[in-house]
């Protein structure tokens, strides 16, 4: 499984204290399995009209270095890997947010069968997601084309165990979770003032944090 967090603040702010609470939680988090976020890590921050972005395959905890090189930013998606199977480990280009022209994206979850009725590209699970949700978004709002590809994968998926959804359009952060068994683990929570908006997978310290409804499009 993994980990992720998007934040949106009215005014540019400093990003080093919240990739560190993320590393933190990140390190110390573990799935219901026993599973760990150490397949390396990814982060998108919104600058001069556009997503820029690295990914490593290190963990988190251990390229704390390069916290420091990440600018003030009002956007900041982060998101720490845990690979589903052994092959899918130590390969860059699964590594999330996926970013697409003013889209950054983020996933974390189980589907089994899924069967959809029209192609989509990816070789990992998220990277088929994202590209669904890409075919909504030629269409219709972020939030309409989130909804649009939930029903599609409850549609054709066998079963989903779990199913959280990050979105930002530079604008605004989008945050869907839907989960059927481990509620602690798959809860996805968000933390709200006049000056920040945060969605995370698992709370980190410093913030009060509300449970977002499940099956539900929560924007921030």
């Amino acid at each position: 499984m993994c980990r992720f967090l998007l934040a949106k603040s009215r005014e540019k702010q400093e990003t080093t204290q919240l990739l560190e609470s993320f590393a933190d939680m990140a390190k110390k988090s573990k799935a219901y399995d026993g599973d760990w976020q150490g397949d390396g890590w990814g982060a998108s921050w919104w600058n001069g009209g556009k997503w820029e972005q690295y990914v490593s395959l290190k963990p988190i905890w251990e390229d704390r270095e390069f916290f420091l090189f990440i600018p003030e930013t009002s956007l900041l998606c982060i998101h720490a890997r845990s690979a589903s199977f052994d092959h899918h480990k130590n390969t860059i280009e699964f590594n999330q947010p996926y970013i697409q022209g003013r889209y950054a994206f983020v996933f974390n979850g189980l589907l089994k069968g899924v069967r959809l009725p029209h192609q989509v590209e990816g070789r990992i699970g998220a990277q088929k997601i994202w590209s669904l949700i890409q075919m909504y978004l030629k269409k219709f709002s972020p939030k309409k084309a989130l909804e649009k590809a939930v029903s599609d994968l409850n549609t054709h998926s066998r079963f989903i165990q779990a199913l959280n959804i990050g979105l930002s359009d530079g604008k605004d952060v989008y945050a869907y979770t839907q989960y059927a068994k481990h509620e602690n683990y798959y809860q996805l929570r968000h933390s709200s003032t006049s000056e920040v908006g945060i969605v995370v997978s698992e709370p980190i310290d410093g913030y009060e944090w509300k449970k977002i409804p499940v099956e539900h499009v929560k924007i921030v």
